[in-house]
């Protein structure tokens, strides 16, 4: 299988579309902060109904932003129905899924052992086949099987509208990177691209060793997103080497963390971000009109509009 998704991904990546410079995040949304624990309660309480997740998202749509880089929190196939029944109002929307999110399991587990949690999120349309594809994997150690198994399990609440990007999120990415199982990687790319004709990316906290890995699981020019700020915040491995393979590195680059959760001023963030090489797409977090309008002239005024 390793010369095939060689191939595929060579050829894709040839003719991959770029991505847009802003991509609209999800943590402010389900109470993700990493510098203040109380601002995040008092935003996971603000966005507790949908329609508030939606009065942002809309505010950020009509500024331009129409890419939205979210997990598969429970809550966002709400959204996702939501934009399924107003094709006219959302015609540019698109989704970049994360996956998976962690939680979201270890909660079914909790709640409905085993059985009841692979039941809940098995895909709705080929369940008989799903079920068999993931005894059969179990029974045999078949990894791939198990593997894509998940993401169409993930992907269900995504059917009817446009995901170019599906993520592969950076608690698995990192965990594979570091039992050094890199054949996952290929696995994920050839599955994203053959079944859901989308571009995989992948997130992690240490941009160096990942590109390593992706190298030797034999892609081309992946999408890579990290943290990538003027303080270092997150960013394992240390600023240097992160600058040395943006400057070094054939590979695609979204970055994230670049306030450093409120550590850098929004200016002098996206100057310094501007002056770094390779830098194709930014992910952001914001709950304001204000801040969102800033965000985005800014981006226009450095990396031009």
């Amino acid at each position: 299988m390793a010369t095939s998704v060689e191939t595929q991904t060579g050829a894709a990546a040839t003719a991959a579309p770029k991505l847009p410079r802003l991509l609209f995040g999800d943590n402010q949304f389900f109470g993700v902060n990493h510098m203040s624990e109380e601002k995040a309660r008092a935003q996971a309480m603000r966005f507790q109904d949908t329609g508030a997740i939606m009065d942002v998202l809309d505010v950020a749509y009509d500024e331009g932003i129409t890419s939205f880089m979210c997990t598969t929190h429970d809550r966002i196939a709400e959204v996702a129905e939501r934009v399924r029944l107003d094709p006219t109002r959302y015609a540019d929307f698109t989704f970049q899924p994360c996956m998976p999110y962690a939680h979201k399991y270890a909660d079914a587990v909790t709640e409905n052992g085993m059985l009841g949690a692979l039941k809940r999120f098995l895909p709705e349309e080929g369940l008989m086949n799903a079920a068999l594809r993931g005894g059969k994997a179990v029974a045999t150690k078949d990894v791939e099987g198990i593997i894509t198994l998940l993401i169409d399990a993930e992907m269900a609440m995504f059917r009817g509208v446009d995901t170019p990007v599906i993520w592969l999120q950076n608690v698995v990415v990192d965990l594979l990177l570091g039992l050094g199982f890199k054949d996952a990687f290929a696995i994920f790319d050839h599955h994203v691209r053959t079944k859901y004709h989308a571009q995989p990316g992948f997130i992690t906290m240490n941009l160096p060793l990942l590109l390593d890995a992706l190298d030797e699981a034999g892609l081309e020019n992946p999408i890579v997103c990290s943290n990538i700020n003027k303080i270092g915040f997150r960013m394992s491995g240390g600023i240097e080497g992160y600058q040395r393979v943006l400057e070094e590195r054939r590979f695609r680059a979204v970055a994230m963390s670049v306030y450093a959760s409120g550590a850098i001023p929004p200016r002098e963030a996206i100057e310094w971000l501007s002056e770094q090489p390779n830098i194709e797409s930014m992910v952001f977090g914001a709950s304001s009109r204000q801040n969102i309008q800033s965000t985005r002239r800014l981006v226009d005024e450095f990396f031009g509009a």
